[in-house]
């Protein structure tokens, strides 16, 4: 079931996401070679805690397994859910930080992916692209369109420079619970789906791989990565669609 938010559930999301936006802005100044992943998550920890959310994925279950971090940080041919750890970042990687929180019992979530130092020119074309997608794929979440037009028009961007999109995960729509009805995939066929209306909230995430979009996953049963070792990039925004246009709740 879809649900359209009222202007008081809409305000708390926004809270949630304003959190998140000031927690990328503390982790973009802290992000350097030789970090740990795990201090990023502790960092993320208290600029969440000190505003007065609540981190979103720790604890979350996918079956019986629960979540053990904070925040998600995914390095290079990591796709999603990478757990912070001890592993250092180097120069010339590409590391993407996935943030879900919650404020007053509604979520927000959202994802940026960044360049360490110097990244190669396809590092950099990726993460463009990626960023362009989802750029595209809010300019279509209007009411009257449908939801595959979202996710053609991320489709066709992508496609047209050269990269591929991920199949086996979505986005999806976002409220008093962080996964919410609808699945928001990143292909598929304009005018197909779903009609958009004003007051759905939707977290809109594309995730693009510079290979193919063959994923796996690691045996510690979350971090999802490219089966060819290519990287991938992940851009993510909470919306709420207006009567003309998406706010973004997480900008």
């Amino acid at each position: 079931m879809i649900v359209l938010r009222s202007e008081d559930e809409i305000s708390s999301m926004r809270t949630a996401g304003g959190i998140i936006k000031a927690t990328f802005d503390v982790l973009r100044r802290e992000m350097r070679p030789g970090i740990r992943t795990i201090e990023l998550d502790s960092i993320a920890y208290k600029e969440i805690t000190d505003r007065g959310g609540i981190p979103a994925f720790k604890g979350i279950k996918v079956g019986n397994r629960s979540y053990p971090a904070n925040i998600c940080v995914s390095i290079n041919e990591v796709v999603v859910h990478g757990i912070p750890s001890q592993r250092i970042i180097e120069e010339g990687d590409i590391v993407s930080i996935d943030i879900g929180v919650k404020f007053s019992n509604f979520y927000a979530d959202a994802a940026i992916t960044v360049g360490v130092g110097k990244i190669s020119e396809s590092s950099k074309k990726l993460i463009s692209v990626t960023d362009e997608s989802l750029a595209k794929g809010i300019e279509n979440a209007v009411p009257g369109n449908r939801l595959g037009d979202i996710s053609s028009s991320i489709q066709k961007h992508v496609e047209k420079n050269g990269f591929s999109v991920v199949r086996d995960l979505v986005g999806h729509g976002i409220g008093t619970r962080l996964w919410e009805d609808p699945q928001v995939p990143n292909y598929g066929k304009a005018g197909t789906g779903p009609r958009l209306a004003s007051g759905m909230t939707l977290a809109i995430e594309p995730m693009i791989n510079a290979g193919n979009f063959e994923i796996e996953t690691l045996e510690d049963g979350w971090a999802v990565v490219t089966c060819d070792g290519k990287p991938s990039a992940h851009f993510e925004h909470t919306i709420v669609i207006r009567e003309d246009r998406a706010e973004i709740l997480t900008a």
